[in-house]
């Protein structure tokens, strides 16, 4: 039984900190990635998944079409503190949503998903 090829995990993020989080952890962990910084670019990408941070303006959106058009894996990451961002994400069908400090911990198992 064959495997296709990996698709690159996508990352649509504009946040220094957390991109090289990211970055840092998926090159540990030998996992191709492309990054994204304008939700608007996220429509045209292939991937199987995406890492987004919910408080980028317009990343909900684009996450929510680019999963309908791949069915794609979402999960973002927001301010724990932010319900209004949280409850737009359930909303918009992001399937796993985790507060910054959860996300950090559990990157490296994220990324193995």
């Amino acid at each position: 039984m064959g495997t296709m090829p990996a698709q690159p995990l996508l990352v649509l993020c504009k946040d220094l900190l957390f991109s090289s989080r990211i970055t840092a952890a998926a090159k540990q962990a030998g996992i191709p990635f492309t990054f994204v910084r304008e939700p608007q670019k996220l429509t045209d990408q292939p991937g199987a998944r995406l890492i987004l941070d919910l408080n980028l303006p317009g990343a909900i959106e684009a996450a929510a079409a680019w999963q309908q058009r791949t069915n794609g894996q979402t999960i973002g990451f927001v301010s724990h503190v932010d319900s209004e961002t949280i409850a737009a994400a359930k909303t918009a069908g992001i399937q796993v949503i985790l507060p910054r400090s959860q996300f950090v911990q559990k990157l490296p198992e994220i990324l193995q998903l």
